[in-house]
């Protein structure tokens, strides 16, 4: 290895990372992407932080399901009858009302979904936390936990749950004020923007880490043809990539401030001679990617939480950015989603 690659070194073990692949799936059908081989397994952190997050959004849902008590609903008559009846109060909406197995929208509304006018309107900013841990339904859950397990266990164990978890919460924020910005006629529940967020991650700690990889071009456009490819299907109607778009943004800038690896020379530090020139922790480039985009996350969240509690719709400072979310089609129509 060059003096000068970039490591990462935990109990004075040395290791250097390759690429594989990693398969995802949110609500939006993630493809399959790629995150690192270790070679030293012995120094990876334990990860117990997303498995927790998995079992907490489970819970979530079941606690959802309980509420909702589709029997109980009086209009049932109306819109057809449960689906999985056998589950009593668990039992789901009629398809015609949500087809993804799970509760009505009136109760993830009661229960913390993200709608513009309880937000903006009513002073109920918490549910810019809460929708994260909400879902439509089962399919939903499934997919968006799948996409964390595969996503999020690998980063925390190479960075400890103490970073991806920040990554997880204020990506799921940032999608959340962004949605906010954007959407005022829908709710939007799920997980789906704080997993772009990790995808995100994933791709500015490939960047701000780049001597350490081999094939290290290979596995840039393939983690760049994913988040495309995700990040297209967005704009199918029903899909809020308003949220991915913010939570890939956020996720991306906090790669930079969080991800950074330390140079070999540093790390190498107190086996050096006396007198030897110790390298600085981090490359130039590594601060300077860390500083801007510190700034760019700070601004950019304190301008749109400023714009969304002013009332302010953010597609009358941006006119085409209603093709980010919706493109309509002779197949279906944007207006009104």
């Amino acid at each position: 290895m060059a003096g000068d690659d970039d490591i990462e070194n935990r109990g004075g073990r040395v290791k250097r990372n390759g690429y594989s692949n990693h398969n995802t799936n949110s609500s939006s059908a993630y493809a399959s992407s790629s995150a690192y081989v270790i070679e030293d397994t012995d120094s990876q952190w334990t990860s117990w932080l997303v498995p927790m997050i998995v079992v907490a959004n489970i819970a979530v849902f079941i606690v959802v399901m309980y509420v909702n008590n589709c029997p109980g609903h009086r209009h049932m008559r109306l819109v057809g009858k449960c689906v999985a009846r056998f589950l009593g109060r668990f039992s789901f909406e009629p398809l015609r009302e949500n087809p993804l197995f799970g509760p009505s929208s009136s109760t993830l509304k009661k229960l913390g979904a993200l709608e513009w006018t309880e937000v903006v309107v009513k002073h109920q900013g918490w549910r810019l936390i809460t929708c994260i841990w909400l879902h439509a339904g089962v399919i939903h859950l499934l997919a968006n936990m799948l996409s964390l397990a595969f996503i999020g266990i690998r980063l925390e164990q190479q960075f400890g749950f103490v970073r991806v978890g920040i990554i997880y919460l204020l990506s799921g924020f940032g999608a959340s004020v962004v949605s906010s910005l954007f959407i005022r006629n829908n709710i939007s529940v799920g997980a789906s923007g704080a997993l772009f967020g990790l995808l995100g991650a994933m791709l500015s700690e490939l960047i701000t880490n780049w001597t350490i990889y081999t094939n290290k071009a290979a596995a840039f456009f393939t983690l760049l043809v994913i988040i495309a490819i995700n990040l297209a299907i967005g704009i199918l109607p029903h899909v809020d990539n308003f949220a991915h778009i913010g939570g890939f943004t956020t996720g991306f800038l906090l790669g930079f401030v969080l991800l950074s690896r330390p140079q070999f020379g540093w790390l190498e530090r107190q086996n050096l001679p006396a007198g030897t020139l110790i390298k600085s922790k981090y490359k130039p480039y590594q601060y300077v990617l860390w500083l801007v985009s510190l700034v760019l996350l700070v601004v950019g969240l304190t301008v749109a939480l400023v714009m969304l509690f002013r009332g302010e719709n953010g597609n009358d400072h941006c006119r085409w950015c209603r093709y980010l979310s919706c493109v309509s089609t002779s197949r279906w129509d944007c207006n009104g989603i």
